[in-house]
């Protein structure tokens, strides 16, 4: 199955839109204010110098604002700005697009009479619901999606909705919930943060959204409002329009908001979706509260260790993790804090034939190597390394055909017609012209069948 081409960050998606599409974004307070969370250092800089100023800047002005900036990240921030329409130009004059400034400012100055920012319930939640609950809502959802894609046999298989945006997005292929399998793309999926991952599958899901006609504005509208609502506060769904409630069903399956039931009148963000348009800062954040509520120790991000043996030990109780390693080391004890196990050929040569390729395993490697092995240089043993590489050549030598043998010919007259109709045909793949066999593509098959079966009736 063919890789559907989409964004691969919601900025690369954004720049990409038409004007038009971008000055209906910009009418939604809560939208501009995650497209300014979202821009780069420098260019919030200009953002805000020009925001309360109606009067045009001279380009010149411009070096003076961040004198220590390199002009490489000068340009940059003004292309950023020129991409995503949010700045005019006229005579080396800049000033900020009207209704981005107008929408920006009423998100700071407590403007907004839209309910861009979500209306908060004014009644009591009779169900008790607290942050605590919300991150372990979200873990819970979240990683039994990330399970199902490694393989992990949990006994829970995600909704239809989910299946169909993993199959769609390429992180997993096959027809079947019980013949889908993580591809090439997936893995990668899995090298990503948290935040990353979420964006992967929201930018996938906005293409799925535009092929439903369903309204990107409002899709976009939806999702940077759930990253500027407060976490732990219940919202109302009183003021969603129909795409936005479609949306909310389908967002629950991911664990970016709680609702208790479906037909609930009220929805809480999670720390999904509180942090979507946050900068790395309130990621780092974010990540720390969400091990927590994963119960990971602090060293998670680099447990693995790789010997010159091709042993490796994972200091980790993570299913996940180990559901991961699962995928290209042959797993041989397991103890409360730690797995071991070993790097083999034929538990690479299973990895590739899902589709993870040699670098992914490397960089998998590399990224959660333990504390102890950033000692050392190089970081992962060259041995391992070179010979992880070579076993992946060892496998592209080598290919299969689906097809059919031919043999058991009368004698070499038959033989010889049907080998070199067959060879004309361009369907022959292998001959063993000694042994008097030979291989055909399962296209060519009936062709040559009709072929035997016509000079048998007429004879010689």
């Amino acid at each position: 199955m063919a890789v559907p081409q989409f964004r691969t960050s919601i900025n690369e998606y954004l720049e990409g839109l038409p004007e038009t599409v971008l000055l209906r974004l910009y009418s939604s307070p809560a939208t501009c204010l995650a497209i300014f969370r979202l821009l780069p250092g420098i260019a919030q800089v200009f953002v805000m110098s020009m925001l309360f100023n109606d009067e045009p800047v001279r380009e010149e002005v411009f070096d003076t604002w961040v004198q220590k900036a390199s002009k490489q990240k000068l340009y940059a921030a003004m292309e950023k700005l020129r991409g995503m329409h949010l700045i005019r130009e006229a005579e080396r004059a800049i000033t900020l697009q009207k209704t981005f400034r107008n929408g920006l400012r009423n998100a700071l100055t407590g403007g907004d009479h839209n309910h861009s920012f979500g209306v908060p319930c004014d009644t009591e939640d009779k169900h008790k619901v607290d942050i605590k609950f919300l991150d372990e809502h979200a873990n819970k959802q979240w990683e039994s999606i990330l399970h199902f894609m490694v393989g992990t046999d949990t006994g829970k298989v995600p909704n239809n909705g989910v299946l169909s945006l993993l199959k769609h997005s390429g992180l997993m292929e096959g027809n079947t919930p019980n013949s889908m399998k993580i591809s090439n793309a997936g893995f990668q999926f899995l090298l990503q943060d948290v935040n990353g991952q979420i964006w992967t599958l929201l930018l996938q899901y906005l293409n799925m959204a535009e092929e439903l006609n369903m309204d990107a504005v409002e899709v976009l509208h939806f999702l940077f409002m759930l990253g500027s609502l407060e976490l732990g506060q219940d919202y109302s769904l009183n003021e969603l329009s129909d795409t936005q409630k479609i949306m909310l069903d389908d967002l629950r399956d991911y664990g970016i908001v709680y609702q208790r039931k479906s037909s609930s009148r009220r929805f809480y963000p999670t720390r999904l979706a509180t942090t979507l348009t946050s900068d790395s800062g309130a990621l780092m954040t974010a990540s720390v509260s969400m091990n927590n509520a994963m119960q990971k120790t602090d060293s998670e991000a680099g447990f693995v260790i790789l010997e010159t043996n091709y042993k490796v030990y994972a200091f980790t109780d993570s299913p996940l993790q180990i559901a991961v390693l699962n995928l290209f080391v042959h797993l041989k004890s397991r103890f409360p804090n730690m797995v071991a196990g070993q790097i083999s050929r034929e538990s690479v040569r299973k990895a590739l034939a899902n589709g993870i390729t040699s670098d992914q395993i490397i960089t998998y490697l590399t990224v959660h190597a333990h504390p102890q092995m950033r000692k050392i240089t190089p970081l992962l043993p060259s041995t391992v390394v070179d010979q992880i590489r070579l076993w992946q050549l060892e496998m592209e030598r080598m290919k299969t055909v689906s097809g059919y043998l031919f043999r058991d010919f009368r004698d070499s007259y038959e033989y010889n017609i049907t080998a070199n109709y067959a060879r004309d045909l361009g369907v022959m793949v292998w001959e063993k012209k000694n042994k008097g066999m030979f291989f055909v593509t399962e296209e060519g098959k009936q062709q040559v069948v009709d072929y035997v079966n016509r000079k048998t009736s007429q004879g010689r």
